[in-house]
C-alpha cells in the first residue's frame, strides 16, 4: 500500500501529517517513508533526525538524473550555432573566446550535440542528487534525494529514489511518501503508481484553490484520496468551504498550536508531543486505517 500526502500550497503542515502517519503505521505494519521533495527535504527532521550530521545516515550515494553537455576544444571551431541554438543561454563565449558552459542554466535537452556542425559537444550524466538512506528508532528507513542546487531533473530524481526504496521495501507493507508542494514533475512523480492520496490544506484562499488544481491531478490518475485540514482554526468560515467541498473525502482536521512548532525545533515528532495536535492525528489515522 502506497500512501502519498500532497498539497498545493507550501507550508500547509504536510510533513507533519506524513511522519505522524509513518509513526503510527510503524505500530502494527512493516514500512519505508519516503521524501519526495528532492529541492528541500525535510521529511527526516520531522521525525527527529538530524540530517546534517552526516554520521546519521545509514546510506549515501551520489547519483545521476541528468546529463550535460561536455565540450570537446580541440574540435570546436567556435562557430557559434551551440550558443544560438540554446533557448536557455546555458552556453556562451569567454573571454578568451572559447565555448564555454554555464551549468546552473543548463536543462541538459541536447540541442546543443544535436546542431555543432563538428561533432565537438556531447552530453554525459553528471552527478546531481544525493541519495541518502537513515534509519529511525521505530525500526522504519526514511529515504530521501536532495538535488544540487542550480541542478534540474528533480522529476527523474524522485523516480530515482523510488526505484531504490523498492529495493528495500520487499518485507515492508506501507510505503509513505511526503510529496513536494505544487502540481510539477516531482507531484506527478510521487503520485503515479500511488493507491491513496491524502491532500493537506490550510483555511486560506491560496491554499484552497491550490487544494483544487493538485487534486486536479490526483483525479487525472483516478487514485482514491482524502483531504485533510490543518491550522482550522485561523480561519472558520474558509475552514467550513473546504470541508463542504471535501465532503465524503473529508478525513479531519488539525488545530493551530505553537507548539508544533517547538516540537520540530527541538526534533521531537508531534505525535510524541503533549499537544492537541496529537490526539487530532491520531483521530485521522482510525479513520484513514477504516478508508484503507
Amino acid at each position: 500500500m502506497r500512501i502519498t500526502v500532497v498539497s498545493g500550497k507550501g507550508g500547509v503542515g504536510k510533513s507533519i501529517l506524513a511522519s505522524s502517519l509513518a509513526i503510527l503505521f510503524s505500530k502494527n505494519n512493516e514500512l519505508v517513508a519516503i521524501d519526495c521533495d528532492v529541492d528541500a527535504p525535510n521529511l527526516a527532521l520531522w521525525l527527529g533526525i538530524d540530517t546534517s550530521n552526516p554520521q546519521n545516515a545509514k546510506f549515501s550515494k551520489e547519483i545521476s538524473t541528468t546529463s550535460k553537455p561536455f565540450i570537446d576544444k580541440t574540435k570546436c571551431k567556435r562557430c557559434g550555432a551551440c550558443i544560438s541554438a540554446c533557448n536557455f543561454q546555458a552556453l556562451e563565449l569567454s573571454k578568451k573566446k572559447e565555448v564555454r558552459l554555464v551549468s546552473y542554466k543548463c536543462e541538459g535537452c541536447g540541442l546543443c550535440e544535436i546542431v555543432c556542425p563538428f561533432n565537438a559537444i556531447k552530453l554525459k550524466p553528471v552527478k546531481n542528487c544525493l541519495l541518502t538512506r537513515f534509519d529511525t528508532k521505530w525500526g522504519f528507513p526514511v529515504i530521501q534525494g536532495q538535488i544540487k542546487p542550480g541542478e534540474a531533473e528533480s522529476g527523474e530524481a524522485v523516480v530515482e529514489i523510488r526505484t531504490y526504496a523498492k529495493q528495500i521495501q520487499e518485507k515492508h507493507s506501507i510505503i509513505i511518501q511526503d510529496a513536494a508542494a505544487g502540481i510539477g514533475c516531482p507531484i506527478i512523480a510521487s503520485i503515479k503508481g500511488s493507491d491513496y492520496i491524502i491532500a493537506v490544506a490550510e483555511p486560506s484562499l491560496s491554499s484552497f484553490s491550490d487544494l483544487k488544481r493538485v487534486l486536479s491531478v490526483v483525479t487525472h490518475f483516478e487514485i482514491p484520496y482524502g483531504i485533510v485540514l490543518n491550522k482550522c482554526d485561523l480561519n472558520k468560515q474558509i475552514s467550513v468551504k473546504i470541508k463542504k467541498f471535501a465532503d465524503e473525502n473529508y478525513l479531519g482536521s488539525i488545530s493551530y498550536d505553537k507548539k508544533v512548532v517547538k516540537s520540530i525545533v527541538e526534533l521531537r515528532p508531534v505525535v510524541e508531543s503533549n499537544i492537541k495536535a496529537c490526539d487530532e492525528i491520531q483521530k485521522i489515522y482510525n479513520k484513514l486505517m477504516e478508508r484503507l
